[in-house]
């Protein structure tokens, strides 16, 4: 019997690959940078299932290039690099990897925040370039935790896990937006769920984690920086195109708002000539919010289970699209 064939646009961990390689015949992308667009399409024209990352784009042109393509399964939680409803249109199933990084994502939110309040990455810096002189009653002074307020923009899964670890180590009052009420949040934070003006307004740290569409594109601009307080912290751990970077620079320039730390931006990597980077009240680092080995190795089992149902025409454990079924491809 032949085996299904299956593109794996990037090396994943090796708990997902030999699960995959036990069933179906696989050509993994050897190289550190993702194949190109072009390179893709070649690679995936007589694929049965598609193991993708956020760099890898899965539109409709790729999807007319590969007939035979029953599954795509993105190595990660978000979805935005795929047109889902084209491959609804086309029979193709979609799956994620939800829940498997929820800590690691709160981790790092929480660490780029204490960060950025405490000026981290500053006083770092300064320490190994030789202007620590002495200690300075003035130096490099931070900000407070304990019993402040926090901003949660999108009270999902991360964004409770995160509340839940400022809330219940620092006592911060907690509030967020969501599309309604979250009653989880309400009952064991405490949580009050405002408008984003009133967030911006009332915390002293804000935290993002919203999706990225076409509301939230752009959420925040000059116009949300200068309803924060000037000893505002700002932390985005969701997706780069949330945010305005030239205004999130001159927020941070002009004093507007205190620090901010970033996993993510627009575009990845951001070059090095960035004026983030110049700007000592701004930590960046290279998204690496789910990089554990405990999680990067259950995201490869959810993509790899996900991948293996796609081409055994059975239901996908994390499944984007599920309306898909009556018409998936055979």
């Amino acid at each position: 019997m032949t085996k299904p064939k299956v593109f794996v646009a990037r090396r994943i961990p090796e708990e997902g690959l030999n699960a995959i390689r036990a069933v179906c015949d696989v050509d993994v992308w050897p190289e550190q940078l993702p194949p190109s667009a072009d390179e893709l399409l070649r690679r995936v024209k007589d694929c049965d299932g598609l193991v993708s990352l956020l760099t890898d784009r899965v539109d409709a042109r790729l999807l007319d290039a590969a007939p035979q393509l029953k599954v795509v399964s993105n190595f990660a939680v978000g979805f935005n690099n795929v047109d889902v409803p084209a491959c609804t249109a086309r029979g193709v199933c979609v799956g994620n990897t939800p829940g498997a990084l929820t800590d690691a994502t709160a981790d790092i939110a929480v660490t780029l925040l204490l960060a950025a309040a405490r000026r981290i990455s500053e006083s770092a810096a300064d320490a190994k370039e030789g202007r620590w002189l002495t200690w300075e009653p003035l130096g490099w002074l931070g900000s407070d935790l304990a019993g402040r307020t926090l901003g949660i923009v999108g009270m999902g899964r991360i964004g409770f896990a995160t509340a839940k670890r400022l809330h219940g180590g620092w006592g911060m009052t907690v509030l967020y937006t969501a599309r309604g009420p979250k009653a989880d949040a309400d009952q064991a934070l405490g949580a009050t769920r405002v408008e984003l003006d009133e967030l911006l307004e009332r915390s002293d740290f804000v935290s993002v984690h919203a999706d990225l569409n076409p509301s939230t594109k752009g959420l925040f601009g000059a116009a949300q920086f200068k309803k924060m307080k000037r000893t505002s912290v700002f932390v985005n751990t969701s997706r780069g195109p949330l945010v305005d970077q030239s205004a999130l620079a001159e927020a941070l320039r002009s004093g507007t708002i205190f620090s901010a730390g970033l996993d993510v931006t627009d575009p990845e990597p951001l070059p090095t000539t960035h004026e983030l980077y110049k700007l000592p009240n701004c930590t960046i680092v290279p998204h690496i919010a789910s990089a554990t080995i405990e999680t990067r190795n259950a995201m490869a089992r959810l993509c790899a289970n996900n991948l293996l149902a796609g081409v055994r025409g059975e239901p996908l454990p994390n499944w984007v699209n599920p309306d898909v079924a009556e018409k998936r491809r055979k």
